[in-house]
C-alpha cells in the first residue's frame, strides 16, 4: 500500500437512499476502519477538535489502540466535526482514489443521518437550522430581536443559554427588517455601459439566507461592484441551500432544497445567466455537495457548472474582461482569513486575488493572509457546549490577527469573521498598541469601499 496519492482527490456520491447507509453496525465497522487509519497517521491533529478527541480516546485506552475504545464513546468525536472539509481537501493522504478510500467528513455526516433516522434528533439544532423561518420571524421585530440577542444583555442571554443552548458570551449576527432581496428591488443598480466588459455578462445573485436576513451589506456591495463592471443583474432567493440542515444530517431536507433551487435557476442558466453565491458554504453546496447527494439530477449538474463564488467571479471579470476604473487604495491594512468552505471549493485563493486588485495590495503590501480554521463551524460555534471549543480552535487565527494589527479584519465567511473578531478582542485586550477593528468585513465590502461604492 502506498502512502498518499499523486492523483487529485475525488469524492464518491452519497448512497443515502440505500438502507445500508443507515445501518448502525455497518457504520460502526466503517468508523473503526477509518479511525484506526487516522490513529496511525495523526496528520490532522491540529485541524479541529474531532481528531484530538479521537486520539485522546485511543491513548487513554488500556492498550493504546482503538480496539479497546467503546463505540458509545465515538459520539463526541462526531459532534465536534463541523463539516469544514479541510481534512479531506488539505491534509488526508488517503482520500479517493487512494485504496484506503477515506472521507472523514462524509462519514461523520452518515453517522448523524443514521442518528436522525433512528429518532435521535438534536431538537435545538433543528430549530437553529431553520434559517428561513427564523430570518422571516426575526425580521418582523429586528430591533427587539437584536436587543435581546446582544452580547452582554443580562436580561436575556442567560435565558437564551438555558432554553436555546446558545452560549451567553457568543456574538450573534443581527437581523434586518429589510432583506437584501428587498433592498435590491428598491435599488436595482443598472449595469455600467462604460465598463470594459459591459454587455458580456448576465448574473443572478443568489442572496443566501445569511446575506438576505443577517448581512444585506454584503449583497449590496456585490451588487454594486458587478453593476459597476457592466454585469446585467438580478437578485433572487429561492430558499436556503441547506448547509445548516446538512450539519443536522437531514439529507431528505437538503435534497428537497437542492431540487427547488436548481429548478428555479435552470431557466435563467438557459438564458445565459451565471449564478453567483455570496457565501462560500452555499457555493460549496451548489458546486459539490448537491451533485454528490443527487448525482443523476440534470438540473443539479447544470447549476453546479454555472455557479461561481462572488470573489471567484469578480477575479474572473478582471482576468477576462478587465475591471472598470475607479479602484483606490484603502485606508489601512487588511488581515484576510481564508474560509474553510472557500478553500474546499478547490478554486485557489480567490479572496487574496480579489484584494490584490486594489492599489496598494497588488504586491501584497499591508495584506496579511491567514489560512487556518476560525473554529466557528456554523451554528455549532454558538452552542453552549462548543463555543469555548470553537474559541480554542480559532485561537491561533485570533492571535495572528492581533499580531498583524491591521485596520481591517475580513473573511469570506461572515460567521467566521464575527468569531475571529471576538477572538481578537480576547487575545488583544492586554496588548499595547492593539486596536480592535470596528467591524468584521467580507472581502467584497472592502472592494466596494475601494471603488467608493458604499
Amino acid at each position: 500500500m502506498r502512502e498518499g496519492s499523486l492523483d487529485a482527490p475525488t469524492r464518491h456520491p452519497l448512497d443515502w437512499q440505500n438502507p445500508d447507509f443507515y445501518d448502525l453496525e455497518k457504520i460502526d465497522a466503517e468508523l473503526r476502519r477509518v479511525f484506526d487509519i487516522c490513529h496511525g497517521c495523526r496528520r490532522c491533529f491540529n485541524l479541529c477538535d474531532s481528531f484530538p478527541r479521537l486520539f485522546d480516546l485511543i491513548d487513554a485506552s488500556p492498550t493504546g489502540e482503538l480496539d479497546e475504545v467503546k463505540s458509545a464513546d465515538f459520539k463526541p468525536v462526531v459532534d465536534a466535526c463541523t463539516l469544514c472539509d479541510l481534512c479531506y481537501m488539505t491534509k488526508c493522504p488517503y482520500v479517493p482514489p487512494h485504496e484506503f478510500n477515506l472521507d472523514f467528513p462524509h462519514l461523520m455526516l452518515r453517522y448523524r443521518a443514521a442518528e436522525r433516522k433512528a429518532g435521535h434528533k438534536d431538537a435545538i439544532g433543528d430549530q437553529l437550522s431553520q434559517t428561513d423561518r427564523n430570518g422571516k420571524l426575526a425580521g418582523l421585530a429586528a430591533p427587539v430581536v437584536n436587543w435581546a440577542s446582544a452580547r452582554g444583555n443580562g436580561l436575556t442571554r442567560g435565558l437564551m443559554e438555558a432554553v436555546a443552548d446558545v452560549h451567553h458570551d457568543a456574538v450573534l449576527p443581527e437581523f434586518h427588517g429589510k432583506t437584501f432581496v428587498a433592498r435590491a428591488k428598491a435599488d436595482p443598480a443598472p449595469a455600467n455601459a462604460a465598463a470594459p466588459g459591459a454587455g458580456k455578462r448576465k448574473a443572478a445573485i443568489y442572496a443566501t439566507c445569511f446575506v438576505n436576513y443577517n448581512s444585506p451589506d454584503i449583497g449590496v456591495a456585490a451588487q454594486k461592484i458587478l453593476a459597476h463592471n457592466g454585469v446585467s443583474l438580478r437578485v433572487d432567493y429561492p430558499g436556503c441551500c441547506g448547509m445548516p440542515r446538512l450539519e443536522q444530517g437531514d439529507l431528505d431536507d437538503v435534497a428537497a432544497r437542492a431540487k427547488t433551487v436548481a429548478a428555479f435557476y435552470a431557466p435563467l442558466i438557459d438564458q445565459g445567466y451565471d449564478i453567483i453565491a455570496l457565501v462560500p458554504s452555499c457555493a460549496l453546496m451548489m458546486k459539490f455537495e448537491w451533485p454528490l447527494i443527487l448525482p443523476d439530477d440534470p438540473l443539479i449538474k447544470k447549476l453546479a457548472q454555472a455557479t461561481f463564488d462572488i470573489s471567484e467571479y469578480i477575479v474572473d471579470i478582471a482576468k477576462k474582461d478587465g475591471l472598470a476604473p475607479g479602484l483606490k487604495p484603502l485606508d489601512g491594512g487588511v488581515t484576510l482569513h481564508l474560509a474553510c468552505h472557500a478553500r474546499a471549493q478547490n478554486m485557489g485563493n480567490k479572496a487574496v486575488d480579489l484584494l490584490k486588485l486594489i492599489p496598494g495590495y497588488d504586491k501584497g503590501g499591508d495584506l496579511a493572509v491567514i489560512e487556518r480554521c476560525s473554529g466557528h463551524g456554523g451554528s455549532w460555534g454558538v452552542r453552549k457546549d462548543f463555543f469555548e471549543v470553537g474559541m480554542k480552535v480559532g485561537k491561533p487565527v485570533a492571535r495572528t490577527a492581533v499580531k498583524e494589527n491591521k485596520a481591517h479584519i475580513a473573511s469570506e465567511c461572515p460567521l467566521a469573521a464575527i468569531h475571529i473578531r471576538q477572538g481578537m478582542e480576547r487575545e488583544g485586550k492586554d496588548k499595547d498598541g492593539f486596536i480592535l477593528p470596528a467591524r468584521a468585513d467580507h472581502p467584497v465590502e472592502l472592494f466596494a469601499r475601494a471603488y467608493g461604492l458604499l
